[in-house]
């Protein structure tokens, strides 16, 4: 079964997104989603050498993903703001390192997601031995509370999430 279904839970995901974006449950969606279910997967597998990632907390995930959206309309609330009433030599824009304890790849991969999706942060890369993440920040005015949000509300959930 397994090399038929590698991941059961991907296939069944591809499946209903299917028929929810034809909003209808026809034999020939259910079919097509069906073997778009069984196909993606193992097309892709060779893509994910570590296999998909296994959720430890999924109540923290969707906590975080709320938070993350939250945060995103926030920022882009703040970006626009500062975009069009703040003069371009008062906004401080300052790349800053933050010291990161979480080291699983997918982890790794979901703080740069949030990262990057919101609005006045940029994740420029992991900084050699010392796994500092180099972050630039569109208006900084307090690099330690940078630090500390990204500490408490990301890296946090996500430790608990994937390690």
């Amino acid at each position: 079964m397994k090399r038929l279904l590698p991941f059961p839970w991907m296939s069944l995901f591809l499946l209903v997104l299917w028929l929810l974006l034809n909003q209808s449950i026809e034999p020939v969606h259910l079919l097509f989603g069906a073997c778009l279910g069984i196909a993606t997967p193992l097309l892709t597998r060779k893509l994910q050498p570590l296999g998909y990632p296994r959720l430890a907390k999924p109540l923290t995930f969707v906590r975080l993903m709320s938070m993350a959206l939250v945060e995103i309309v926030r920022s882009c609330i703040s970006v626009s703001r500062i975009i069009l009433f703040v003069k371009p030599a008062e906004v401080k824009s300052q790349f800053i390192k933050v010291p990161l304890d979480i080291r699983n790849p997918y982890g790794l991969a979901m703080l740069s997601c949030l990262i990057n999706s919101t609005p006045g942060t940029v994740w420029v890369e992991i900084l050699g031995d010392r796994h500092e993440l180099a972050l630039h920040v569109f208006d900084l005015h307090d690099e330690q509370w940078w630090i500390e949000t990204i500490k408490e509300r990301y890296e946090k959930p996500l430790i608990e999430i994937f390690e």
